[in-house]
């Protein structure tokens, strides 16, 4: 069974995860995104950035929600890894009841530093029952090495990509500095997608957590006429707390935030 592009009717639970990671937001500057071409010389990796480099850890739980029903629970986890700059960010998709019976967990992680106030993906790994998908992302040579459910992946790489999970800390990052680009490229198992953003604006929500004010940012793929809306809170350092895909204007799935922790 993939991890992108599931049928719905095998798997729903597993769908509301491939969805989820292959668009949620991200950003980085429009001119650092496009700055790079195929077959320009690489430029050399700037050093890791002081421990203080703008993002917090933090641990989140959320309800999943399909049309409705609840499918069960998502949990994110961001910690800072052994070398100054450098993190580990988990996202695990854990099923409840008969959704059980189609997979009980999905789990997806990435390996990541903070360089000039920007995320940079350095190793990504997804499990998804006896699928994979494991990529090592080479920046001196421009390259994203590994394999995609057994098929093997070379991709070349321009400065700003992002893989499905560095992309989340990416957009925290990028709201904080006040600096949201409208296209950003992420690399989603073996293919490099472009996806637009709008900021919509802020608007205060409420959560089990109490009233937040948060900012709405929404995001779809060229061509695509799904949309997918985030909620992130300042007074969380932008963590997300909601988010709503919609399609033709209806309700498909949402993630709702239970509980936060530093």
């Amino acid at each position: 069974m993939r991890l992108r592009g599931l049928n719905t009717g095998r798997c729903v639970f597993a769908v509301l995860l491939a969805i989820l990671a292959a668009t949620w937001l991200a950003a980085a500057p429009a001119t650092v995104t496009l700055a790079s071409t195929q077959g320009a010389p690489a430029a050399p990796p700037p050093p890791p950035t002081a421990p203080n480099s703008g993002i917090a850890p933090f641990s989140a739980r959320y309800t999943a929600d399909w049309k409705s029903i609840n499918v069960g629970t998502s949990d994110l986890k961001l910690e800072q890894d052994t070398e100054p700059g450098h993190y580990r960010y988990t996202w695990t998709i854990t099923a409840r009841g008969i959704f059980r019976l189609y997979r009980a967990e999905v789990t997806q992680k990435s390996w990541l530093s903070i360089n000039a106030g920007h995320a940079r993906p350095e190793k990504y790994h997804a499990e998804d029952g006896s699928s994979s998908v494991n990529l090592d992302f080479d920046w001196s040579a421009r390259r994203a090495r590994g394999t995609s459910e057994n098929k093997p992946v070379d991709l070349t790489l321009q400065e700003g990509t992002q893989d499905v999970m560095s992309i989340q800390v990416e957009v925290m990052l990028d709201l904080k500095n006040g600096n949201l680009p409208k296209t950003f490229q992420i690399l989603d198992n073996d293919e490099i997608k472009e996806f637009t953003y709008t900021q919509e604006g802020a608007a205060k929500i409420r959560t089990a957590m109490g009233e937040l004010d948060t900012v709405i940012v929404s995001s779809r793929r060229t061509g695509n006429n799904r949309i997918l809306r985030m909620w992130f809170a300042p007074s969380l350092g932008f963590a997300p707390v909601q988010a709503e895909r919609t399609r033709d204007g209806k309700l498909e799935f949402a993630m709702r935030i239970k509980s936060l922790n530093r």
